[in-house]
């Protein structure tokens, strides 16, 4: 390619080039960018020549239908942008996840457990994700592919399962993206304002589209911004809930401990205990974005373990730290913690635990922090949604359309797609509303329990085919903290919450204001509000399995080699290694936490 570059400048340099031409660099593999700036935004959105794409029903060196060989290849050389810094991927690990399944979310819990129950579950799915998201770390640093876990799927576990995973957390983000325009319009409701829901969700809608179309570095700074300021706001109420709780606050009330034993520490028992798994599993969602965003760092060997291991911080300290401080505060029989959705602010822990203590303004501020925070879910939900669906068309497992990005790496028909979904949006102003986001909400309510699953399970695969290949563990750029044996902890632990989700769908906890389920009808549509998504993702493995009969992927046949962005890794892992030698010990220790 870069000789016909050549070829094409040397024949232009002889007739002159016009004022309005493009100049082309004999030592670049691309045309310079027009100088006119209009002409330069209009060129930004040509196709990038560097797109791959795998056809369907191309047969592979395997001699089977799915060519697993140029699937890999796709990703590996996707031309999305690479301009994430690692500020972008630090604060995307620390305070991505942060939102309305934290700030609200974590009320429902709290009501159906209890402030043990909450604590437990959150501590025990915190544990769980740590080390997925360190097996996660390990294999996104050595392969910084666009897609990342579906296309992990697809090389170290089946292809058939890479499918129905990709199209699994594409539907996931999909979703979410009307759900959470929704919960913004919601909260602004807060202040009982008379504007109609519909004027909030377009201008929301238009502010998370506007700041995607920017490119990945408008995503990365949209997400910094937010993400401080969330990370603020929840410090802020760690300091403050430890004040009200000793006696601090404006009645000079000590808390102390009170709410743990009179109601009491656990509600509903067991099942209280399992059907707060599922609300903590969905707190969770979004930190795996810090793998998919790999593709899209300049140096993901440098900055993603970084961001990798302080996801250990922010599990301790934002989760487990003010969620204590929840269940101190607020006792789970209060009424307000049943809100009128999940994403009604009024039934914020957070803003109750404010407004008990009768601090005047307060509750106003924690409010915009929720909106802020529900914006940047929504941001997240087209940036997740749009990458998965561009590196599953590069795959051929999507319409190829899909897999356009133009020269500034953006995938702008996926883009679209996303953005089109988010007219959903509008149902707001429907009478309708709950009962189609109910179902909606349906489909994608276990989609992280899969994703995490699947990744933990192809770092188990990916660690045997690294060992049966010969290669030696101190050839990874980073290692997982918590090795294999995390891993299967992650699998292991993912696959209980699917059990513990099937038994509470089949029989609901019961609740504690309002009309109990009853009836064959109602506790059959219970089920499947909690466990439609499992159906679905066997329908599409089951599908695609049979349409392509794709193999189960084989230790020894496993590509190792496509996308490992440093060539000469050895060499540089060694003079690392030299460097870290001659560091106090105050510093290896730093190193090794954060």
């Amino acid at each position: 390619m870069a000789k016909s570059t050549f070829d094409t400048a040397t024949s232009s340099s002889g007739s002159g080039s016009g004022s309005g031409l493009a100049v082309f660099d004999p030592y670049d593999e691309k045309p310079a960018e027009p100088q006119n700036p209009a002409r330069r935004i209009l060129s930004s959105f040509k196709r990038n020549p560097d797109v791959h794409i795998t056809q369907k029903g191309q047969v592979g060196a395997n001699g089977q239908v799915f060519d697993v060989e140029s699937a890999a290849l796709a990703t590996a050389e996707s031309p999305l942008a690479r301009k994430l810094k690692g500020r972008h991927l630090q604060m995307i690990a620390i305070g991505g996840s942060i939102g309305t399944g934290l700030f609200v979310g974590s009320g429902k819990a709290l009501q159906q457990g209890g402030p043990a129950s909450l604590l437990i579950a959150f501590s025990l799915i915190g544990a769980m994700l740590f080390c997925t998201v360190q097996a996660l770390g390990e294999m996104a640093v050595l392969l910084p592919v666009a897609g990342s876990f579906s296309a992990y799927s697809t090389r170290f576990l089946d292809p058939a399962w890479g499918f129905a995973m990709g199209w699994n957390y594409a539907m996931q983000w999909l979703i979410v993206l009307p759900l959470e325009i929704v919960a913004a319009a919601i909260t602004i409701q807060y202040w009982s304002s008379p504007i109609s829901p519909a004027v909030w969700v377009t201008i929301f809608l238009l502010v998370i589209i506007s700041i995607n179309l920017v490119g990945v570095q408008g995503y990365g700074e949209a997400e910094f911004v937010f993400s401080i300021i969330k990370v603020i706001a929840v410090i802020g109420f760690i300091v403050l809930g430890i004040i009200l709780d000793v006696g601090g606050g404006k009645n000079a009330d000590y808390i102390g401990g009170r709410h743990w034993s009179t109601p009491g520490a656990f509600n509903n028992g067991f099942k209280g205990l399992c059907s707060v798994f599922v609300i903590a599993a969905f707190a969770f969602a979004g930190t795996e974005l810090v793998g998919l965003a790999a593709a899209e760092t300049a140096n993901p060997r440098k900055s993603l373990p970084t961001a990798v291991k302080q996801v250990f911080w922010r599990i301790c300290l934002f989760y487990i730290v003010s969620l204590t401080l929840v269940g101190l505060l607020v006792p789970y029989t209060d009424p307000r913690l049943i809100g009128q959705s999940s994403s009604d602010a009024k039934a914020s822990p957070f803003v109750i635990a404010i407004k008990n203590a009768g601090i005047i303004g307060l509750d106003s501020v924690m409010n915009v922090v929720i909106m802020i925070s529900v914006l940047s879910v929504g941001n997240s939900s087209i940036y997740g949604s749009s990458r998965t669906l561009a590196a599953l068309a590069e795959q051929g497992q999507a319409p190829k359309f899909l897999a356009y990005i133009d020269r500034r790496g953006r995938p702008l028909f996926a883009i679209a797609v996303a953005s089109t979904v988010g007219l959903l949006a509008y149902l707001a102003a429907s009478t309708k509303e709950n009962e189609v986001f109910s179902w909606l909400q349906a489909l994608s309510g276990l989609s992280s329990i899969f994703t995490w699953g699947s990744i933990c399970l192809a770092h188990i695969r990916f660690r045997r085919a690294w060992r049966i290949q010969g290669r030696s563990l101190s050839e990874l750029a980073y290692r997982s903290q918590a090795g294999v044996i995390g891993s299967w902890i992650g699998f292991v632990f993912n696959v209980l919450v699917l059990i513990a989700q099937f038994w509470t769908g089949l029989s609901p906890v019961k609740p504690q204001y309002g009309t109990p389920i009853s009836g064959a009808q109602a506790h059959l549509r219970s089920f499947f509000q909690a466990y439609l998504a499992v159906p679905v993702v066997l329908a599409f493995y089951i599908g695609y399995k049979i349409m392509y009969r794709t193999p189960v992927m084989r230790c020894r046949d496993m590509d190792l080699k496509t996308g490992v962005r440093e060539l000469n890794l050895g060499e540089l892992l060694a003079e690392e290694e030299l460097e870290r030698a001659v560091w106090p010990k105050w510093k290896k220790a730093y190193k090794f936490l954060c």
